[in-house]
């Protein structure tokens, strides 16, 4: 099975990294083509994201270490597209 689009509901502190750091931050890693990534509320401390990834095989340990590292939490996983390799992928 190969994740090709990821959406999740994150947690992130309101200082620290952009959210810009964070989209360039996770494109660079292997398998990871586009980011999107929306501010759904700011409080006082946090900002509450919605990101969405998208790529050819996305590694969603690699995509949590990313964004843990950078001192946001995954609340939930919303969406997962995964297809199965075909023998050519393999």
């Amino acid at each position: 099975m190969v994740i090709k689009r990821l959406v999740l509901d994150v947690l992130k502190p309101l200082k620290g990294p952009s959210i810009v750091e964070l989209a360039q931050s996770l494109t660079e890693l292997d398998g990871v083509r586009r980011v999107s990534i929306v501010v759904n509320e700011i409080d006082v401390e946090t900002i509450t994201l919605t990101i969405t990834v998208e790529g050819s095989s996305i590694d969603f340990d690699d995509i949590r270490e990313v964004i843990e590292r950078l001192g946001g939490v995954i609340h939930s996983v919303d969406q997962v597209v995964a297809e199965a390799e075909t023998k050519e992928e393999m």
